[in-house]
Formats: structure tokens, sequence, C-alpha cells
């Protein structure tokens, strides 16, 4: 009994380590840190960005697998957290877009040459109301 839940245990962390590998090769890859840096201003501060964002990925790790821990700190830590997630996907979503080329092809084909800012800022406003949406009326339906 106690060898399966070691060869299991071990199994975990090695799976999970494999996955935290690639989910992070893919966040250097796509240069998201260094966007966020570059666009910060904070050259001299790189390794606190990569050190907070490898310290949320571990803690993230841990709450995931521990889901039985509450934390205590009630709706002022979910909006927070949830400020902070939704500014992290979209960092992602629009560093990836832009290795892609997605936007500048976009624009071509739509011949868009003025208020660039607009349609980038619209589509996350766009994105926003949709998240929200799916949100409310998800916890509408659970009682939430």
């Amino acid at each position: 009994m106690w060898t399966s839940h070691i060869l299991l245990g071990i199994l975990g962390l090695i799976a999970g380590t494999a996955a935290s590998a690639g989910t992070f090769a893919f966040i250097i890859i796509v240069g998201v840190i260094p966007r966020v840096v570059g666009k910060c201003k904070r050259a001299a501060n790189t390794l606190i960005f990569e050190n907070a964002v490898i310290l949320g990925g571990i803690i993230g790790n841990l709450l995931s697998v521990f889901l039985d821990i509450r934390i205590p700190l009630g709706t002022l830590l979910l909006c927070v957290y949830g400020v902070c997630a939704g500014i992290f996907v979209g960092c992602i979503a629009v560093a990836l877009a832009e290795i892609l080329n997605t936007f500048p092809i976009m624009f071509r084909r739509f011949h868009l040459k003025m208020g660039l800012a607009w349609v980038m800022v619209m589509m996350a406003l766009g994105k926003m109301c949709g998240s929200f949406y799916y949100f409310f009326t998800s916890m509408k339906e659970t009682g939430m």
C-alpha cells in the first residue's frame, strides 16, 4: 500500500514538473515577461518579475492540489486574484497574437491605418464584458 502511494507521488511530481516546464517555456517563448518589463520600464527589476511568475505558478499548483485549503480573506482577496489572473491571461493572449502576427495581418486586411489603439481597447472590453456575463450568469445558476 505504501509503495503504491510513493509511486503515485513520484509520478505526480514528474508529471507536474513536465507540465510546469512546458507552461514556463511557453511563457518564455511568447515573451510575456520581457514585454511587461519593457512596458513598465523596469529592466533593473527583471528578476523580481520572473520570480513573481514562478512563485505564482508554485502557489497556484499547491492550491490546486490541496483544494481543501480555505483562505479566510474573503471577497477582497477573490477580487484581487481575479484582476491579477485576468491581467496575466490577457498578457499571454496578446503576446501570443503578436507572435503569430495576427493583429498586423488583420489590420492590413481590413485596411485600418488609424484607430488601431481603439480597436485593441474594444477587443479587450468585449472580452471583459463576455467574461463578466459568463461568470455572473453562472453564479446565479449555482446560487452564489
